[in-house]
């Protein structure tokens, strides 16, 4: 068994946006069901009694009530901006055992946590295109395109796998070119941030996450990291029938 679970689907503003009068501020204020929290992902592997947790990124702020010490293996974190990172913070100062978190390398960090880790354990030891086998999950981290060093990782479990690719601007050549030398994924999921035509930096619109379909093929595709105006503008427009839009809970 292979299994990712959205915790967050949110850019750094989250929806709603504070202050925002948006229609999909208003609907998320209306309908919580439509809140996206900090982009996040658990991923689980294994059955019975011998199965797995990851956590990927941090940026949850009730991470230490959520999950129990003890009820997952470690972190896996995109990059060191704060809205992926944010629930580290509380979390360092407790007494549990040493928690690994794998991470790109980045002396920068965020803040002190490199400096005053208290509990965490980071790895930045990982490379693009070199997997690492962790309790049986094989896990390969990708480069991003992005203004932090920034990985996505390749999830590859028995016959079984997933991509999970936030936060980007496209895909880095050696990314795109790595991915397509492999069978069709049997999920993508993939930042989108924006509306089409969109300008902003770091993170992909709808055009650019189209372009990526048709360069990868995926069984599956489905988008995080949302931002409210891309919200809006998905209220208003229909989307092909290979996009499947993220939501906080959504399971793969």
């Amino acid at each position: 068994m292979l299994r990712l679970t959205l915790l967050g689907t949110g850019a750094a503003g989250g929806v709603p946006l504070y202050g925002c009068e948006c229609p999909a501020c208003k609907r998320a204020t209306e309908h919580p069901t439509f809140e996206r929290k900090p982009c996040s992902a658990m991923v689980e592997w294994g059955n019975g009694s011998a199965k797995e947790r990851l956590l990927i990124d941090a940026g949850l702020m009730d991470l230490h009530s959520r999950f129990p010490a003890e009820t997952y293996h470690g972190f896996l974190l995109t990059h060191f901006h704060v809205d992926h990172v944010q629930g580290l913070f509380h979390l360092r100062w407790g007494t549990a055992s040493p928690i690994p978190v794998w991470c790109p390398p980045d002396d920068q960090g965020c803040a002190d946590l490199l400096k005053h880790s208290g509990c965490l354990n980071f790895l930045p030891t990982m490379t693009h295109g070199e997997p690492e086998n962790i309790n049986g999950l094989r896990v390969t981290p990708l480069q991003m395109a992005h203004s932090r060093p920034t990985f996505g990782y390749l999830l590859e479990y028995g016959v079984k796998n997933i991509a999970y690719l936030t936060d980007t601007d496209g895909l880095p050549e050696n990314t795109l070119s790595f991915l397509s030398e492999l069978p069709p994924l049997d999920a993508l999921i993939v930042d989108c941030s924006f509306p089409p035509d969109h300008s902003g930096r770091n993170h992909n619109n709808i055009n650019t996450v189209t372009q990526i379909y048709l360069d990868l093929a995926p069984k599956r595709l489905i988008i995080t990291h949302l931002g409210h105006d891309l919200d809006a503008w998905l209220m208003e427009h229909g989307v092909p029938e290979w996009l499947e839009i993220g939501r906080d809970g959504m399971t793969v």
